[in-house]
């Protein structure tokens, strides 16, 4: 069965994680979640780590939950949906642990909780045709894994709403204008630009971690977030177990993973 495999490089300070799933837009189940925490424990535990980008292959950055998972909770008992659904948080949560300075390389579509996984990266850089998709109203899901928090927190409450409520689409110049990400390049400009930015960082590991662990503290609310967690967590289960629920899931399609359009 097609899975994703998490691949890491650390080179000249800078740790690159890779999403590599190509038949499944690097699509997130529970043995990539663990390949995930995993990698995130081995740049915590290398003080020449400076920074960390996290980025995927393909057209997508990441397309969201495995199909096989997310079907698999709409039947489960209600502490193993609970658990099920927490195996999917844990990844894109211990990255947004990481004692250093996080990047997401945004070079394709993130979708549900790809987006997830892109807004827990303390900075986003997006090639210019990216596409940004909440991913879950649309197809009848309760966005989960503190989505709308994360939206809110990167963005403001507008584009919470508009992405998470309303299911609007961003790409790009957009989503730099809303602040969703830093800056929008070409494709071919993009790990360029994201080596510029933490050239600084990679060469002063020791200062990295001070930033980042008073970034964490001044600035980034992590009780906030564990709070819309569990809030987001119990609507989500109830709307995957819902008789008339997401068709796509019964269909045994992945709702999402992106169209690119």
């Amino acid at each position: 069965m097609a899975a994703t495999r998490i691949e890491m490089e650390t080179k000249d300070g800078v740790a690159w994680i890779t999403l590599d799933g190509p038949e499944t837009r690097n699509a997130l189940d529970a043995r990539a979640s663990e390949a995930l925490i995993a990698a995130c424990d081995r740049i915590d535990a290398d003080p020449e780590v400076g920074a960390a980008v996290i980025t995927g292959t393909g057209r997508a950055f990441c397309s969201g939950a495995d199909t096989d998972v997310l079907a698999s909770l709409r039947s489960a008992r209600a502490d193993e949906g609970y658990d099920g659904l927490d195996v999917l948080y844990a990844g894109f949560r211990r990255f947004a642990g990481l004692r250093v300075p996080t990047v997401a390389a945004v070079n394709g579509a993130a979708v549900g909780a790809g987006l997830n996984l892109a807004l827990a990266a303390d900075l986003r850089v997006m090639a210019q045709d990216a596409l940004l998709v909440s991913g879950f109203a649309a197809v009848g899901i309760h966005p989960g894994g503190g989505h709308l928090h994360l939206l809110g927190r990167a963005a403001g409450s507008t584009a919470a709403a508009a992405m998470g409520v309303f299911a609007r689409r961003v790409r790009g110049a957009e989503a730099v204008g809303l602040g969703l990400a830093w800056a929008a390049v070409p494709a071919v400009d993009l790990h360029p630009t994201v080596r510029e930015l933490i050239a600084h960082l990679a060469a002063d590991p020791e200062l990295a971690r001070a930033l980042k662990a008073d970034l964490r503290l001044t600035v980034l609310d992590g009780t906030a977030w564990e709070r819309s967690v569990e809030i987001e967590r119990a609507r989500q289960m109830w709307s995957l177990t819902r008789r008339n629920g997401d068709k796509s899931l019964q269909n045994g399609d992945n709702p999402l993973q992106s169209r690119e359009s």
